[in-house]
């Protein structure tokens, strides 16, 4: 029904950037495709000056997760289709757009659920959120943050539509040692995890390509054969 109450004239509404991601994600390619995946990527918000209030995190470490609503900064585009291609499915078969989490929507906007590690008071930032299980790509716009509430967020009988049946995605990773020393003992956990929900698009499959991750500033060059993810390289950018 139509809104007896709603401004017809009123097509757009101001919204502002309120933070700032910062994460081991230089680029889209590797970003888990949800949040709470990979539990040891560890970001971190940095709030834009005008938000530096201590008083608007107050209680905030109370809470064990956030919802972050974000802006799909390089999915950007003019226009919007009504169906989109589901990488979870191919890449072939198209879907509503309100229907699935794709990027290219109206309003490019992204919803992700992170776990709160803690707050940090800086001289440089002021207050800082420390999250972890992020999906977002270094610099990206934070338009609200949220704390996530168990007793009305979780719906632990809720159907998953078509990512039910999209199939299991987990790839086992091989990992020389001499390679995995390359990367900070802090990362490497993380690295691991992020290759294990094989970051290439759904239809690239083919077994003889190398691929590129940068991923905590450091290129990672991967193949994959039958289920087996086999790390190449490991080079500092």
């Amino acid at each position: 029904m139509p809104c007896e109450r709603c401004v017809p004239e009123v097509e757009t509404v101001k919204i502002q950037v309120i933070a700032r991601m910062h994460s081991d994600f230089a680029s889209k390619f590797g970003i888990p495709r949800q949040s709470g995946l990979v539990d040891s990527l560890h970001s971190t918000i940095v709030f834009e000056p005008e938000f530096r209030n201590p008083d608007a995190l107050r209680g905030i470490e109370d809470f064990s997760h956030l919802w972050i609503i974000w802006q799909f900064s390089e999915a950007v585009r003019q226009g919007w289709s009504p169906t989109v291609r589901p990488p979870r499915l191919g890449g072939n078969t198209r879907m509503g757009v309100f229907a699935t989490r794709s990027p290219f929507r109206p309003n490019n906007l992204g919803l992700s659920s992170v776990k709160l590690l803690g707050v940090e008071q800086t001289e440089k930032y002021g207050a800082v959120l420390h999250v972890g299980g992020a999906d977002l790509m270094d610099g990206t716009p934070i338009f609200d943050i949220k704390p996530y509430i168990a007793y009305g967020d979780a719906h632990p009988d809720a159907r998953g539509g078509f990512t039910d049946r999209a199939g299991d995605f987990l790839l086992n990773v091989d990992f020389p040692a001499t390679l995995l020393s390359r990367l900070p003992e802090e990362k490497r956990d993380a690295a691991i995890g992020v290759l294990s929900h094989d970051p290439r698009p759904s239809y690239q499959r083919q077994p003889d390509r190398i691929y590129g991750l940068t991923f905590a500033g450091f290129d990672i060059r991967f193949q994959v054969q039958d289920n087996v993810l086999t790390v190449k390289e490991v080079n500092k950018v």
